[in-house]
C-alpha cells in the first residue's frame, strides 16, 4: 500500500480541486503541411533548417531561429530561457489582481486594524498629541505605533497563511498566491511576506521611504506586477472575482 498522502494545507500545494490552482498551459497542435519547427522532418518532406531554402517565415533558412516559431521576431529571443522562443510567462496563471483593487484592499485593512488598536492603546497610554514634539509625548507615540504595527503584523501573517486573503482583499475579491503553483502562502512564505510589508516602518525616516518604494514597485514591475514584499516571499496577487 502506497504511503503517499495528498497534500495537506502546510506542504505548500494547492489542493487539486483549489479554483485558483496554476493550471499547465494547454499543450500546442502539431504544425499542418509537413513543416517543422525543431528541423526534425514533417510529414510532408525533410527539413529545411540549415539548408539554404525558405524557413517558415518565408526568409532564407539556416538562421539561428530558422524554422524556429516567431522566426526573425524579437520573440525568437527568449528572456526567461528555454529552446524555442520565449514562452509566455504567465500561462496558466489566474488574471493578475487590479492595482486599485489592491490599494483599497490595504486601506480596508488599515482602517479595520489601525483605527481600533489606536484608539485602546490611547486609552491605555494616556490620550496621545500628535502635534507635541515632547519627550512624553514621543514616547506615546512610538508605544502606539508599534504595537499597532505588530498586531497589523500578526493579523497579515495569519491571514495570508490561513487562506491567502485579509478580509480587505477578501472585499475586493484578490488573493496571495505562490508564483510557482498558486498555493496558499502557506507558512514562512506568508510570514516573511507581511514583515517585509510591516517591519521596516520601525526604522525612521528611512523606513518609511522603503515602504513608500516597496507600494509603488507593482505599478512598474513586469510581468507579475510585484511589490518588493511579493519578490522577498516568491507571491503575486491575482483576481477571484
Amino acid at each position: 500500500m502506497s504511503s503517499d498522502q495528498p497534500p495537506g494545507p502546510g506542504s505548500g500545494e494547492p489542493p487539486e480541486n483549489d479554483p485558483f490552482r496554476k493550471k499547465p498551459p494547454p499543450p500546442q497542435e502539431p504544425s499542418e503541411g509537413g513543416g517543422t519547427y525543431n528541423g526534425s522532418p514533417g510529414a510532408g518532406g525533410p527539413s529545411q533548417e540549415g539548408t539554404g531554402g525558405q524557413d517558415a517565415t518565408g526568409g532564407q533558412g539556416g538562421g539561428p531561429y530558422s524554422g524556429q516559431p516567431y522566426s526573425g521576431s524579437p520573440y525568437a529571443q527568449n528572456p526567461y530561457g528555454g529552446e524555442y522562443g520565449a514562452a509566455d510567462p504567465l500561462a496558466g496563471m489566474p488574471p493578475l489582481a487590479n492595482r486599485g483593487r489592491r490599494l483599497v484592499a490595504r486601506i480596508i485593512d488599515a482602517v479595520i486594524i489601525g483605527v481600533p488598536v489606536t484608539l485602546i492603546m490611547n486609552l491605555i497610554v494616556g490620550w496621545v498629541d500628535y502635534t507635541s514634539t515632547s519627550s512624553v509625548e514621543t514616547s506615546k507615540q512610538a508605544t502606539v505605533s508599534g504595537v499597532t504595527m505588530l498586531v497589523y503584523l500578526l493579523y497579515e501573517g495569519l491571514m495570508l497563511t490561513r487562506c491567502g486573503q485579509t478580509v480587505g482583499k477578501m472585499a475586493m475579491k484578490i488573493r496571495v498566491a505562490m508564483l510557482a503553483n498558486g498555493a496558499v502562502p502557506a507558512g514562512q512564505a506568508g510570514w516573511i511576506r507581511a514583515a517585509v510589508y510591516t517591519l521596516p516602518e520601525i526604522v525612521p525616516c528611512c523606513g518609511f521611504v522603503f515602504w513608500l518604494v516597496n507600494v509603488l514597485w507593482c505599478t512598474w514591475d513586469k510581468p507579475y506586477q510585484q511589490c518588493l514584499h511579493d519578490k522577498a516571499a516568491k507571491t503575486v496577487v491575482v483576481s477571484t472575482a
